[in-house]
């Protein structure tokens, strides 16, 4: 695995304070950085694991009792001379071997027993992430929160940037209309149209549309979810991953699928997202099954919020996102009383207040 610095860093959770039990169940959570940016083409997106973690990633994990193996970051080798793919896709070496130096380091997390979080990074590292997980977890479910459905193919793709298609190469469907990349050899399909579920979608392209439609992917667009509510939402979501069985999950969360008011400093916003509390109640409810897995959050660009503001207020959110999916509760601390203080007897209180006058 490469990473910088060459070591795994444990952070233990904080002691509790007397009187207060943690639960007895702990996550063991190992949090890989992957700051990379050669899916798209703005620069900063390399800088979010970094901005994510100063925002106090860990430090929040192990408080809420999570044991946190810090991995770092990983080291991405530069690709020279990585030409164009048919005059339009960019970077196709640099994101093959990107993604398959992700792959092993998050195999290698999820084999060893921890929930795996990658953050990006950008999203076309999703096919890294998930095809590292899949080889410990074949039958795994995809819950894809996105305000894109980043499943263009390389034939269909108009800006040609590889974080808009990693799921056209990650599912077994689509093989066929998906040609081999330079840097892609290794990659096999993983997933198949059943195993994935959409939520936040309002900017899909028309092939992209083609392909949820004809493939039967579900999906639940910012219009389904003011229809229906969250609540509901989220219901249909694991009726479609668990109606047959119990499974692990991917979560993959592009910081998009919020509203740009909440989080500004992200590469492609797109107006009428995910409220905080819809946020929110989604990672709730996918740490609720106790079948999550592994987590990608991606696309935080420090460099594109007018102010720092923007960039805390985007890191922050992100953080949240991953502290809920690990227990971080709206309804208070997770810690537990073992019984409630007892004041003194009645009659040790009168006779002290006595003495005192």
């Amino acid at each position: 695995m490469a990473l910088r610095g060459g070591f795994v860093r444990l952070l233990r959770g904080q002691a509790a304070p007397a009187g207060l039990q943690r639960p007895r169940q702990a996550h063991s959570v190992a949090v890989v950085g992957a700051p990379f940016s050669r899916g798209q083409k703005r620069r900063g997106v390399d800088r979010g694991p970094a901005t994510v973690r100063a925002a106090g990633l860990l430090e929040r994990l192990a408080g809420l009792g999570c044991q946190v193996y810090d991995f770092g970051d990983l080291n991405f080798t530069q690709v020279p001379n990585d030409e164009l793919y048919n005059n339009l896709i960019l970077y196709p070496r640099s994101v093959g071997l990107a993604s398959q130096v992700l792959a092993d380091a998050v195999s290698r997390a999820v084999a060893a027993g921890h929930s795996c979080v990658t953050i990006g990074g950008d999203h076309s590292l999703a096919l890294g992430s998930v095809s590292g997980h899949a080889r410990q977890c074949p039958h795994l479910g995809v819950i894809w929160v996105d305000a894109h459905a980043d499943i263009n193919t390389p034939l269909t793709t108009q800006s040609g940037n590889l974080h808009g298609q990693p799921l056209s190469f990650l599912l077994r469907e689509l093989q066929d209309k998906v040609p081999q990349l330079p840097g892609f050899s290794w990659l096999k399909p993983c997933l198949s149209a059943s195993d994935i579920v959409y939520i936040g979608l309002r900017d899909v392209d028309p092939a992209e549309y083609y392909i949820l439609k004809n493939y039967d992917i579900h999906y639940f667009s910012m219009r389904d979810i003011d229809r229906l509510g969250i609540q509901k939402v989220m219901e249909r979501t694991f009726e479609q991953l668990m109606r047959r069985r119990q499974r692990p999950i991917h979560l993959s969360f592009d910081i998009d699928a919020f509203d740009p008011s909440l989080a500004p400093a992200t590469g492609t916003p797109v107006l009428g997202g995910l409220t905080y509390r819809e946020g929110m109640y989604i990672a709730e409810e996918i740490h609720n099954t106790g079948m999550l897995s592994a987590v990608d959050m991606v696309e935080v660009n420090p460099l594109l919020g007018a102010s720092q503001e923007e960039v805390n207020a985007t890191a922050s959110l992100a953080v949240d996102v991953i502290a809920t999916c690990f227990g971080q509760t709206r309804e208070g601390a997770h810690t537990a009383f073992d019984e409630l203080p007892t004041p003194s007897s009645p009659d040790e209180s009168d006779s002290e207040e006595q003495v005192r006058i």
